[in-house]
């Protein structure tokens, strides 16, 4: 599985480079890694998580658990664990939404600070309702934990697909970029905010998120 973390600077920038970014335990465990990496660097830092070509993440690895249905289950308490270390990083975090974020993926993208979203291409869409699936209580909780009660009502119980401009409207995207150039905005952003990290941003991120992140199982 391709994903990379590398330090630009003093922004980690976790790269999912697989096909269509789907989410399993080795996926979810790489990114749990990624945010180990900020947690144990002093100092200014920051996190960007991207995608690859069409895709930002297009959700759970279905495939890989019609083989090992016996993986679902974990899979996605400890996707709404990495939810809950997401939220309470002692950091600005940023998603560069390169393509497609899809159910789980989309979900991912919710719970950092700032997202960037690509202007041309690549849809956000949950469409859970349609596959009649619900959302557990941690999978929620980092749904829920930036988004407003107005478009969590659309994006759920319509799955609309939302595209650049629809996003940007509805607050799921905080701005929007052209072509190629959402990564190199996204790390800029985590630039300027990188000096920011530390104590005092882990206390507001806990004042902020603190009972979603509870509701995740992180804080457990």
């Amino acid at each position: 599985m391709s994903f990379d973390s590398i330090w630009h600077g003093d922004v980690l920038v976790t790269t999912m480079d697989d096909g269509e970014n789907r989410l399993n335990p080795d996926s979810v465990a790489i990114l749990h890694d990624a945010a180990a990496q900020v947690e144990q660097r002093q100092g200014a830092s920051a996190l960007v998580l991207t995608g690859s070509g069409k895709f930002f993440s297009n959700g759970l690895d279905l495939d890989r658990f019609a083989e090992h249905p016996e993986e679902l289950g974990a899979t996605v308490n400890e996707l709404g664990r990495l939810f809950g270390r997401l939220l309470l990083l002692p950091c600005v975090t940023v998603a560069a939404i390169n393509g497609h974020a899809f159910a789980g993926g989309a979900l991912l993208t919710s719970v950092f600070n700032y997202r960037v979203m690509r202007a041309d291409r690549g849809f956000w869409c949950l469409p859970e309702v349609d596959l009649k699936m619900p959302f557990t209580e941690g999978l929620f909780a980092g749904l829920s934990s930036h988004l407003s009660t107005s478009t969590l009502l659309e994006a759920m119980t319509t799955g609309r697909r939302y595209d650049g401009p629809a996003a940007l409207a509805s607050g799921i995207a905080h701005e929007l970029v052209d072509g190629e150039g959402v990564l190199e905005r996204a790390i800029g952003y985590a630039a300027s905010m990188a000096e920011k990290a530390g104590s005092i941003m882990a206390g507001y991120k806990l004042q902020l998120f603190g009972e979603h992140a509870a509701k995740t199982g992180w804080m457990a």
